[in-house]
């Protein structure tokens, strides 16, 4: 089978109960479209590891707190269609969800507890963000029924999120995390970066370079001081820093006094109407 498009949950589920009947195995890409380099590379991890690939674009209104958000990002679905058929296609389904039948009226879908991981960073500045993103990746599980899910580790707090959910409703996947792509010049590639214009995208450059100047002075400085350091240079920058941590990876609680044995920094900034984020293993 080459690359197939469904649109409809009833098409999906009579290949997926095929593939599951033959005993193949199935790994699973979600994303909201405007598809980069970084979206690729999980796609082609997933048809290297799976027997077939399941590619999700929706973008998610329940995610979104911010109506002029919601409005302006970026749906490019014919220019998405064309990168995947670039990448080895065959056995590689491309998921079109209608919103009717993801959040269909009779969903039973209900919020699990999320140990407080929802409530700091992206949380803070995006109320009910997370809510919305474990509504759908819940429902979207359902739906393809994976054995593997693959996230890209940019979005680290929502990574965080879906591992966790993912042992609460007892789903067996395995949550697959995957390197940041970044451009040459280190930017973390990601859907927003196309509405950034070339001297926007240079400006946003403070975001991986303080990154990069925290993992150095780890070393040298507690977690406080190096957030006092860190937030010193940004404001040398033209960018609106929302936030930036220091987090256990695996339980997102906040570093003050001393460094943990796997510690991310995690940050947030607005260039121009543009919100970004990135992250990095200190």
């Amino acid at each position: 089978m080459d690359l197939k498009i469904c649109k409809q949950h009833a098409s999906l589920n009579q290949i997926v109960l095929e593939i599951k009947k033959i005993g193949k195995t199935i790994g699973f890409v979600p994303t909201m479209g405007a598809l980069h380099k970084g979206h690729l590379s999980l796609i082609k991890k997933s048809q290297k590891e799976n027997d077939f690939t399941v590619v999700s674009i929706f973008v998610n209104p329940l995610q979104f707190n911010n109506v002029d958000d919601l409005k302006n990002y970026p749906r490019t679905i014919d220019a998405d269609l064309d990168k995947i058929k670039k990448t080895s296609v065959k056995n590689t389904i491309v998921y079109l969800p209608l919103q009717e039948e993801l959040f269909p009226k009779n969903d039973t879908f209900v919020l699990t507890d999320l140990n407080g991981m929802d409530k700091e960073m992206e949380g803070e500045y995006r109320p009910g963000h997370f809510n919305g993103v474990v509504h759908v990746v819940h429902n979207l599980f359902k739906h393809v029924q994976p054995n593997a899910a693959y996230f890209g580790e940019k979005d680290f707090q929502q990574l965080a999120i879906i591992k966790h959910i993912t042992k609460k409703y007892n789903f067996e996947i395995e949550i697959k995390s995957c390197k940041t792509i970044r451009d040459k010049n280190g930017l973390a590639l990601s859907s927003r970066n196309s509405l950034l214009n070339k001297e926007e995208k240079n400006k946003a450059l403070i975001l991986y370079s303080t990154l990069i100047e925290i993992k150095k002075q780890k070393e040298n400085l507690p977690p406080k001081e190096t957030l006092k350091m860190a937030k010193s240079l940004f404001k040398k920058s033209s960018l609106k820093l929302e936030y930036i941590h220091l987090v256990d990876s695996k339980n997102l609680s906040m570093l003050s006094s001393e460094w943990k044995k796997n510690s991310t920094c995690c940050i947030a900034a607005k260039c121009g109407g543009v919100r970004l984020i990135d992250c990095m293993s200190i």
